[in-house]
């Protein structure tokens, strides 16, 4: 295994994107297969929602995440009227760096900004600050720093105000030393009704499991934002997750999460060692060996319910329907490369 890692044939861990070898020799062919197929399938279905339909009424966020102690020129960060940054502002988590990067977005000109901690930034949880910090107090410079708490938003637009209820939290699956910040381990859930039903824009640091995550996010926050459904998750955590999908909250993204937790736990049972004959008759054995009857039909499910919504939506709706959600992975750092080069996210509300 150690010299496929060293021959890049092989994630080196699981903050890295699978290879082609990780998905369909060491993995699951299927879950590779239902995940690519869920995915076109809700981009087939177009937008999730519409910004409202005159000029100066929608409200524009500009969200980025994991900038890891670096800056971006103004000119890299799209105009907007809300600026999220969704945690790991630094490496260290010291006070001095964190007032770096809150220097730096309070001199940005978006009316409101909204941040929130990141594992890595360990001087906001007081369970773990650095000593030095201790007494140290930051200043916020009028920012929003959210801490399992929300905040509502007035915006003056076109046709009169509009308002944004706005919840964020640190927490993240445990993943490192006892340093870093608002750690949990998996095995409790620090979610259950916590997040206030009225919220409409959610900003976590770690993602939901199974959206923009390479697996590594959290299912209970998956149950929680299932109960609260926001018109918009934003989140960072996971580098190469970055990017944007659709959510709906119906059968279909259901029966997606639902195949992806049974697959896990299939890929998790101990398996025999390969032989030549599984090699020679990979194409035939590999379904067999992996799937088994009940994850095929789980996989049927997914593409059933996708189809049935894509003709639904396109035949009965119409291209305008407005009934979905989207969650942004907003890590502008690249991947585990240390520099700072994923584009900034903008989404209109």
């Amino acid at each position: 295994m150690e010299v496929l890692k060293w021959l890049g044939l092989m994630r080196p861990n699981q903050w890295e994107p699978p290879t082609i070898l990780d998905r369909l020799f060491l993995a699951s062919p299927l879950s590779w297969a239902v995940s690519a197929a869920y995915s076109l399938l809700v981009k087939l279905r177009g937008r999730p929602f519409r910004a409202p339909g005159y000029p100066g009424r929608a409200i524009r966020v500009v969200c980025l995440s994991d900038t890891h102690d670096q800056t971006l020129p103004a000119s890299e960060i799209p105009d907007g009227d809300l600026l999220i940054h969704c945690g790991d502002l630094t490496d260290s988590g010291t006070a001095d760096d964190i007032q770096k990067q809150l220097d730096w977005l309070a001199s940005l000109p978006h009316r409101y900004k909204v941040v929130i901690s990141g594992n890595h930034d360990t001087y906001f949880d007081t369970s773990c600050r650095w000593s030095n910090d201790e007494k140290r107090v930051l200043d916020f410079k009028g920012i929003h720093y959210l801490e399992n708490s929300g905040v509502q938003l007035e915006f003056k637009k076109a046709g009169g105000e509009r308002r944004l209820n706005v919840y964020g939290s640190g927490w993240v699956p445990k993943c490192g030393p006892v340093h870093f910040a608002f750690q949990y381990d998996r095995s409790k859930n620090p979610w259950k009704d916590t997040i206030p039903e009225e919220t409409d824009v959610l900003v976590t640091h770690t993602p939901p499991k199974h959206h923009l995550d390479l697996d590594l996010g959290c299912d209970y926050l998956l149950e929680e934002i299932w109960r609260v459904k926001p018109k918009l998750h934003v989140f960072g955590h996971v580098h190469w997750g970055h990017g944007r999908e659709a959510v709906y909250f119906d059968e279909c993204q259901r029966a997606y999460e639902t195949f992806m937790f049974l697959a896990a736990a299939k890929q998790a049972e101990p398996r025999r060692a390969w032989t030549v004959c599984d090699v020679l008759l990979f194409p035939i054995l590999a379904p067999i060996r992996w799937a088994g009857c009940g994850l095929w039909m789980d996989a049927l499910k997914v593409v059933w319910h996708g189809v049935h919504n894509l003709l639904w939506k396109w035949i009965m709706a119409g291209p305008g329907s407005n009934n979905g959600g989207l969650m942004v992975n907003a890590a502008v750092m690249y991947g585990n490369t240390g520099k700072v080069r994923n584009r900034v996210s903008v989404v209109d509300l």
